[in-house]
């Protein structure tokens, strides 16, 4: 695994607005502290998100790309890239892999942190199927395709030369393997959740939850009481 420190560039790829900021809002707080860029490319806006039966859906989404822009704000994020898939209906296939090729042509990240293809039936709220079709073909636009001049030719024609990510950070695997101490990040990760208003119908209790999850993470890490970690599986792609 790349210590934080050696990361320059790093683009995170999930499905929906919040999803990074559950799984790795501290780490991100942690790699913009030490002076890395890094890229949010969210998949859908999230328009099948929420409780509130009175906002159109074309408005939720516009509601959840300006929280998902605050809440980047407060990890030290500017950059973000919305692909603007149909939240609930996304599939694992050659166009989200043309996509997203494209887009770590573009940023040339070291990292690519994202969600687990993995199907975990203990944990069905971190299975949700954009999850697993996002995550699919984030790791097949890693490898084969962003690195491989023969796929997607469009893309060397339109300038994006093909580039090696090094390593995929996976976010909510079930069996992790290496973990990132975030005790100094915690309040900048709830205070990135809250951002999510649209979302939320008990704050208080989400951010209980939250810091319950990463401290429980943290001992099954040795980082010893009163911390706080997030956990990857780490996949080297070099």
């Amino acid at each position: 695994m790349l210590s934080l420190d050696e990361i320059e560039r790093a683009l995170v790829i999930t499905a929906h607005p919040d999803d990074v900021d559950f799984g790795a809002a501290g780490t991100i707080a942690n790699l913009t502290d030490l002076g890395a860029t890094v890229t949010y490319c969210i998949v859908t806006d999230g328009q099948a998100g929420g409780f509130d039966d009175s906002i159109p859906r074309p408005k939720m989404a516009s509601i959840r790309r300006e929280e998902q822009t605050k809440a980047a704000s407060k990890v030290g994020v500017s950059d973000l890239v919305f692909l603007g898939w149909m939240d609930g209906e996304v599939e694992s296939g050659l166009e989200l892999r043309h996509d997203l090729s494209r887009v770590i042509r573009e940023y040339r990240p070291q990292v690519v942190l994202t969600q687990s293809p993995a199907l975990n039936l203990r944990r069905i709220y971190a299975s949700h199927p954009d999850h697993i079709a996002v995550a699919q073909s984030a790791i097949a636009a890693v490898y084969p395709d962003a690195r491989n001049p023969y796929a997607f030719t469009d893309l060397i024609t339109d300038g994006l030369e093909p580039w090696a990510v090094d390593e995929i950070w996976v976010m909510g695997h079930p069996e992790p393997d290496e973990f990132v101490e975030i005790t100094p990040q915690i309040e900048r990760k709830i205070s990135a959740l809250l951002c999510h208003e649209s979302q939320h119908r008990d704050p208080s209790g989400m951010m209980d939850r939250v810091r319950e999850w990463n401290a429980e993470t943290a001992q099954v890490a040795g980082f010893g009481a009163d911390a706080f970690a997030e956990a990857f599986t780490v996949v080297d792609t070099r």
